[in-house]
């Protein structure tokens, strides 16, 4: 069991930044890959960044939307994923959530690949 708990969302303006962040329980968190995933509403939830288990292939991945402007990071010995998201646009504006997937190679896309999912951290962007 792997339980996520997301933080540093909130208001933003447009150009702005914000860093999310996703605390992991458990000591097997080096084990998973981890994602983050956002829905806006009426939307459905969609692939923002996955970053692999330290040293296998595949890794970082990111959405087109976001790529040049959002970096994903892991820090194992805290147990924590990080999204630093830069030069935020209104259409940024979702709930953030984090992922976690127990693939040893690579990342995933899709949402149902991942095993353990955070609460949500809401983003706000204005204009």
């Amino acid at each position: 069991q792997v339980q996520l708990v997301e933080s540093g969302g909130g208001l933003v303006q447009a150009g702005g930044s914000l860093r999310l962040s996703c605390a992991a329980s458990g000591r097997t968190f080096s084990s998973y890959a981890m994602g983050w995933f956002r829905q806006a509403p009426g939307k459905e939830r969609e692939f923002v960044a996955a970053i692999s288990i330290t040293g296998s292939p595949g890794s970082p991945d990111y959405a087109d939307s976001v790529k040049g402007r959002f970096t994903i990071s892991r820090d194992n010995a805290k147990n924590t994923v990080y999204l630093q998201m830069n030069s935020l646009k209104p259409e940024d504006t979702a709930v953030y959530y984090c992922a976690a997937d127990p693939r040893l190679w690579g990342t995933a896309r899709q949402a149902h690949e991942y095993d353990y999912w955070g609460q949500g951290t809401q983003v706000t962007v204005s204009s």
